[in-house]
């Protein structure tokens, strides 16, 4: 009876599969999403541009793609728009013009607006920065241990 009650178990999990919050290890399209999706989740790292040829998006990318491992730790999801001409809710919640590097912090505020490209050690500098990040950083290091 057991080997049972698991084959019907094996056949519902597909379905509860979609339920979880999808882990990405790399930037993902702003189309479709919404800045609630992440909010208390992840810190949005949103890097717009008119055009994927952009250099400065260009340049962006290939910065994050050298060190994603330390934005990944500070639950950092990078989110991409470069078509202004379909501008998604992402878009026309953070009206950028051209490039433009947006970070939010897990509680929705942005936090940080940047013309050109940063480094990631740059953007994890500024994160640490933040009060919620620090509170975090605090919980896993508490002073005196």
């Amino acid at each position: 009876m057991k080997p049972l009650y698991i084959l019907a178990l094996a056949a519902f999990l597909p379905l509860a599969a979609p339920a979880q919050e999808p882990i990405t290890s790399g930037p993902v399209d702003a189309a479709g999403l919404s800045l609630d999706d992440f909010l208390w989740k992840k810190r949005p790292l949103v890097i717009f541009a008119d055009s994927p040829a952009d250099p400065s998006f260009d340049a962006q990318m290939r910065n994050l793609a050298e060190n994603f491992g330390d934005l990944e730790q500070r639950d950092v999801i990078v989110i991409t728009d470069t078509d202004p001409a379909n501008p998604s809710e992402i878009r026309k919640a953070l009206r950028p013009r051209g490039f433009s590097l947006v970070i939010l912090d897990k509680d929705g505020r942005v936090t940080l607006r940047k013309p050109l490209p940063w480094s990631v050690r740059e953007i994890s500098r500024a994160i640490d920065k933040f009060p919620i990040r620090r509170e975090e950083m605090l919980q896993r290091r508490p002073a005196g241990r």
